[in-house]
C-alpha cells in the first residue's frame, strides 16, 4: 500500500513538473551554459523548446543562431541570420553574430551589405566599425583603415579599432599613429593575449622611428608634426640603443616638451596619463611594464626585484584606475 502511494505521489510530481511552464529567460541561460561548455546539441534542444513559448524573442533567436554557428552548421545559422537582421529591434550584437556567419561562409558581398546597413542604424558602434574593417582587410581592401579611424573617432572607449589601426600604421610610414594607437590599446586592454603583441609592436615602432629617420619627415596634421618634432629633439638619447631605460628618458623629455608647447592646443588623455605618472613617480615602472616586459625579460625581472616597492605601487595604481578617452580628442583628420 505504501509503495502504491509513493508511486502515485511520484507520478503526480512528475506530471506537475511537466505541466509547469518554463521561463524562456531561464531556458536561454541554460542554453548559453550549454554553448559555453561546447554542448551545442543540448543548447539547440533547449532553445527550440523555449521558442515554442516565445517565438518572437530576439535573445532566444540570437542564441539559437550562435549555437548553430559554434556547431559549424553554418547553413542553419545563415537561415536564422536572414530573419534576425530584418527585425526592427535588431541590436548591435545581432549584426555581430550575422557578420561571423557571413564570414564563415565567405559571403563577402552580403556581409559588406549587412555591415553598411548596421552602421547606418548604429553609426557610433565601435565594434561594428572594427569588424567591418576586418572584413575589408581580409579582402585586401585597404580602405579598412577608414572604418577603424571612424570607430576611434565616434567610440573612443572601444579597444578593437586601436588594435587594428596600430597594426595598419606600423606597416606604413605613419609610425606616429602606430605608437599612439598602440599605447592607447594596451591601456584599454591591459591583460589579454593581444597586449603583449602590441607591446612588441610599440618597441619595434620606436626603433623604426629613430633608425629610419622618420622623425625628420612631415606628418599629415599639425598634431602629428608636433609629435615628430618633439621626438626628433630626443634623438641624442638613442646612442646606446632603444630599450626600456632609453625609452623612459626619451618619453620623459617628450612629455615635458609636449606640455610646454602643444598640450593646450591638443589636450590628449594619453599624454595626460604620462604627466600624471611622472608626478606620482610611477613613469619608470609604467615604461618597464610597457617595454621591459617584451624587450629583455631577464633585465625586466631584475628591475622589478630591485624596485619592488615602486613597482608594487604601480601595479596597485593600474588595478584601481580606469583609462577612458573623452570624445573630441581625435586629431588624425
Amino acid at each position: 500500500m505504501k509503495k502504491l502511494i509513493f508511486v502515485s505521489v511520484l507520478f503526480f510530481s512528475i506530471q506537475t513538473l511537466i505541466a509547469q511552464p518554463e521561463d524562456p529567460k531561464q531556458l536561454n541561460e541554460t542554453a548559453l551554459n550549454f554553448i559555453r561548455s561546447g554542448d551545442y546539441d543540448n543548447a539547440i534542444l533547449v532553445l527550440n523548446r523555449a521558442l515554442q513559448q516565445d517565438k518572437n524573442s530576439l535573445e532566444l533567436q540570437k542564441s539559437l543562431v550562435m549555437a548553430y554557428y559554434y556547431k559549424r552548421d553554418f547553413e542553419k545559422a545563415l537561415t536564422g541570420v536572414k530573419v534576425l537582421v530584418d527585425r526592427d529591434d535588431a541590436d548591435v550584437m545581432t549584426y555581430q553574430i550575422a557578420g561571423n556567419v557571413y564570414k564563415a561562409l565567405e559571403e563577402v558581398k552580403e556581409c559588406d551589405k549587412m555591415y553598411k546597413k548596421a552602421l547606418k542604424k548604429f553609426p557610433t558602434s565601435g565594434p561594428l566599425y572594427s569588424e567591418y574593417g576586418e572584413l575589408l582587410w581580409a579582402a585586401k581592401d585597404f580602405s579598412a583603415i577608414n572604418q577603424w579611424e571612424k570607430g576611434i573617432q565616434v567610440d573612443p572607449a572601444f579597444s578593437g579599432n586601436y588594435y587594428n589601426a596600430a597594426q595598419h600604421y606600423f606597416y606604413t610610414q605613419d609610425k606616429v599613429w602606430a605608437l599612439v594607437y598602440g599605447e592607447i590599446f594596451v591601456n584599454l586592454e591591459s591583460f589579454t593575449g593581444r597586449t603583449s603583441e602590441i607591446k612588441n609592436l610599440l618597441l619595434d615602432g620606436y626603433k623604426k622611428i629613430y633608425t629610419l629617420g622618420i622623425v625628420t619627415t612631415k606628418g599629415k596634421t599639425e598634431f602629428e608634426d608636433n609629435m615628430l618634432e618633439a621626438l626628433r629633439k630626443q634623438s641624442s638619447l638613442t646612442g646606446i640603443g632603444i630599450n626600456a631605460e632609453t625609452l623612459t628618458a626619451i618619453r620623459t623629455r617628450f612629455i615635458l616638451d609636449w606640455n610646454g608647447s602643444s598640450s593646450k592646443k591638443y589636450p590628449f588623455r594619453l599624454f595626460e596619463l604620462h604627466r600624471q605618472l611622472l608626478q606620482e613617480g610611477l613613469f619608470d615602472s609604467y615604461n618597464q611594464w610597457l617595454f621591459g616586459s617584451v624587450d629583455n625579460i631577464s633585465l625586466y625581472q631584475n628591475w622589478t626585484t630591485n624596485h619592488s616597492a615602486e613597482y608594487s605601487e604601480f601595479n596597485k595604481y593600474q588595478r584601481n584606475r580606469l583609462f577612458k578617452l573623452p570624445t573630441g580628442q581625435y586629431y588624425n583628420k
